[in-house]
């Protein structure tokens, strides 16, 4: 066996979640400098998770001005910004330090993460997404074409609507738990369509939820399968939820994700409005380390 030139340290995360095994899986690599984004999208191809991302360390004084330098890698792409990567980065980075906040710096911008620490309790970690942006409200009909449900599986007193907080998602409301749960789309047909109207992916959600505590029970399918919890869309959520009378201003709301998969995530969202908009998007979980290694390059 020939000898690595190179060995990088990383460490996994199960993100959304308390309990190991729960919740969406994350590779970190906590120091990614040298390495050419080839490189960075072929390890993250090997660690085959929904992103694995890569911090870039640089002098303090950059990071205290502009942030901690990552970037975010799924097995195809590099997303300017998601959800989970944002949030369990921020956790590996705070390490047992105490930090109350770490902000990185992705290439959407800097998005801060805040940490309460209550007794007792594991600590809790709340990014600051950018203010939404809301696209158009779709035509359940079209959308219906296009992923292959029917028409009366959506939610009709709700918008289907394409929302960004960094990365655009067109939150899609069914209307029940039972539709949520048997969902099957037409993948292709849906990236078509997608790519016609400005969203990056359909986040399927219902008022119908297994924890009654939950406001939205959701689901998100995509090229590499289904995500057990995605950020950035419940930040989209969460800005259509306060635009639509589904959650009060700073009301802070459960989400439900990945059940159907066997990897439960539980996504606390709010968002305020000011002035008729709907602003200061947050969205916060719990983080649990679960892996540490070295890849040998």
């Amino acid at each position: 066996m020939t000898s690595p030139t190179r060995r990088l340290a990383m460490t996994q995360w199960d993100v959304f979640s308390s309990r190991p095994l729960e919740g969406n899986s994350l590779a970190v690599f906590p120091d990614g400098r040298g390495l050419r984004d080839a490189e960075m999208q072929s390890i993250a191809k090997e660690m085959n998770l929904s992103e694995t991302t890569f911090v870039l360390p640089r002098d303090a004084s950059a990071e205290r001005e502009h942030g901690v330098r990552v970037r975010i890698f799924t097995v195809h792409e590099e997303l300017p910004f998601a959800g989970h990567p944002t949030l369990g980065t921020a956790f590996a980075l705070r390490g047992q330090g105490g930090a109350q906040q770490i902000t990185l710096e992705l290439n959407v911008g800097k998005v801060p993460v805040h940490f309460e620490d209550n007794a007792g309790e594991p600590v809790f970690g709340e990014m600051t997404q950018i203010d939404p942006t809301f696209g158009i409200q779709h035509d359940r009909e079209a959308v219906a074409r296009a992923t292959g449900l029917r028409a009366q599986d959506f939610d009709d007193a709700l918008p289907i609507e394409t929302v960004s907080t960094g990365l655009p998602f067109t939150v899609t409301p069914l209307k029940s738990l039972a539709v949520i749960q048997a969902l099957q789309i037409d993948l292709q047909g849906a990236a078509r369509y997608l790519e016609k109207t400005g969203g990056r992916f359909f986040y399927f959600v219902t008022r119908e939820t297994v924890d009654r505590n939950a406001r939205l029970h959701a689901r998100m399918l995509f090229y590499n399968g289904e995500d057990p919890a995605t950020g950035s869309a419940a930040g989209c959520s969460a800005a259509w939820m306060v635009a639509h009378g589904v959650a009060k201003p700073d009301e802070r709301v459960l989400i439900e994700q990945g059940v159907e998969m066997k990897r439960p995530s539980r996504i606390f969202v709010r968002a305020s409005q000011h002035d008729n908009r709907v602003v200061n998007v947050r969205v916060g979980g719990h983080s649990v380390e679960i892996m540490r290694g070295e890849l040998y390059l």
